[in-house]
């Protein structure tokens, strides 16, 4: 560690103490890895605060000391900044732009919970300032994002875990259903499906005043300029506390300007867990078959023909055929969780319960010792922020690596490309392409806007 490094990491924490925090005690976990004193832990900064941002930072204070953060909504960045001055008895830097985080020697990682447009520029460019980081999921905006940040993570070293928290948490649930599938308790899985839930349509949204608390071209960044819009009443209560109609800055996953509705939103969470099951989070499917979907605007050449509502499907039944003849479904319809089926039984998971007959059986026929950390590679995290911080400290990737995201991630993808242009896509998991489509191709990366291009 270099000695500015060292004296502006001291200062912190010497402000830490004098404001009376018990932030700095060294936790069992920190004294597990080897920290010899409070010094010794690591300084965190978070980049986009609302919603999730706040949520992962708030989980890893016990393990880390949060120097500073940033949020181009000045309301945003306040609350959460008077909130974490609370939690850890520092107030952190507070930052507009993420480039002045990315500039400061003491701060070891990043924790990036920015819209999903934003997601690639960020991570690079962190990586490339020395920070390990920690980036929410979906990680990308397109599958060709993927391949530069998978090229960072080669270049740089760095230790770079993807916010897909159901590895690690959900009282391991997940971990048991995998499990049980690589032991044999259903037979050869022959289908899975993934109940991701689907979205609301919107009204036309009017063109309105940007709020003066943000800066609304900066939270475009990478994406088209446009005007802002929004309600003049929000309407709550739609999934997460978000707005049911709303202007991009609260709803942005609706928007495929800058997320991929729910087939990046949950499909990264349960299509994860389905090919870590089956053994294709280093592969991929060979079609991707739009059988059923809604979409709320026009699309022609695989663009909305109209840009003041929501544009992302509403609801949907995709096909995945995936390697050995597993048919993978991922549907709008039904519970939310992960329905694992094969020749010998089936059972249901998410992330409150697990359910079905191999399950029920475990009371007479338990898994062998040990199972759940086989399947996890080692002793599990406390949480998914720990398994981060272990990996800190050992230089190994953590539990939800770059790579198995991004393979995952492409057949979410792919789904929202075989609806956009309303047909079948075959895929070629090893050339990373679509086969024999050149206009599918098109849309596997996205131009930047001039001045917030990806900089690697």
């Amino acid at each position: 560690m270099s000695t500015t490094r060292r004296t502006t990491r001291r200062h912190f924490l010497q402000g830490v103490a004098a404001a009376g925090s018990a932030s700095i005690a060294l936790s069992p976990v920190h004294r597990a890895l080897g920290y010899q004193s409070p010094n010794d832990r690591p300084v965190f900064a978070t980049i986009g605060l609302r919603n999730q941002g706040w949520a992962i930072t708030n989980k890893t204070f016990r393990f880390a000391d949060f120097a500073a953060m940033a949020d181009l909504d000045s309301k945003v960045l306040e609350t959460n900044i008077a909130k974490a001055e609370k939690r850890q008895g520092k107030k952190p830097d507070a930052y507009k732009d993420y480039r002045k985080i990315l500039d400061r020697k003491d701060i070891d990682a990043v924790m990036i919970a920015t819209p999903d447009h934003w997601h690639t520029k960020v991570a690079i460019e962190a990586m490339h300032a020395g920070k390990d980081v920690y980036c929410e999921k979906p990680l990308t905006l397109t599958i060709n994002e993927g391949k530069l940040i998978e090229k960072a993570v080669k270049e740089t070293g760095r230790v770079f875990q993807v916010g897909t928290m159901q590895r690690t948490e959900s009282g391991r649930r997940f971990l048991q259903a995998i499990a049980l599938v690589k032991a044999g308790r259903i037979g050869t899985v022959k289908k899975i499906t993934c109940g991701i839930n689907g979205m609301a349509a919107s009204p036309a949204i009017p063109i309105a005043p940007v709020p003066k608390e943000l800066d609304w071209d900066f939270w475009l960044g990478p994406a088209p300029k446009v005007a802002y819009r929004a309600l003049p009443e929000i309407r709550k209560g739609y999934g997460g506390g978000h707005p049911l109609y709303s202007n991009a800055h609260y709803s942005f996953r609706n928007w495929h300007e800058y997320s991929g509705g729910k087939l990046t939103d949950w499909g990264a969470h349960h299509v994860d867990i389905a090919c870590w099951a089956i053994g294709a989070s280093e592969t991929g499917p060979s079609k991707v078959t739009p059988l059923d979907y809604s979409l709320p605007v026009e699309y022609k050449d695989g663009h909305p023909q109209v840009e003041d509502r929501y544009n992302a499907a509403t609801s949907f039944r995709i096909r995945a055929d995936m390697p050995n003849n597993v048919e993978m479904i991922i549907t709008s319809e039904g519970d939310n969780g992960i329905l694992f089926e094969g020749t010998k039984g089936r059972f249901f998971v998410t992330r409150g319960r697990i359910t079905g007959k191999p399950v029920e059986a475990l009371q007479d026929d338990p898994l062998p010792e040990g199972a759940l950390e086989d399947v996890y590679g080692g002793p599990i995290s406390a949480n998914h922020s720990v398994n981060f911080i272990e990996s800190m400290k050992s230089r190994k990737q953590p539990i939800s690596d770059v790579w198995t995201h991004n393979r995952m991630l492409e057949i979410c993808h792919l789904s929202n490309i075989a609806m956009r242009l309303d047909r079948e896509l075959t895929w070629d998991p090893a050339k990373r392409e679509i086969v024999g489509d050149d206009q599918a191709n098109g849309f596997l990366e996205r131009e930047n806007r001039k001045d917030y291009e990806i900089n690697v």
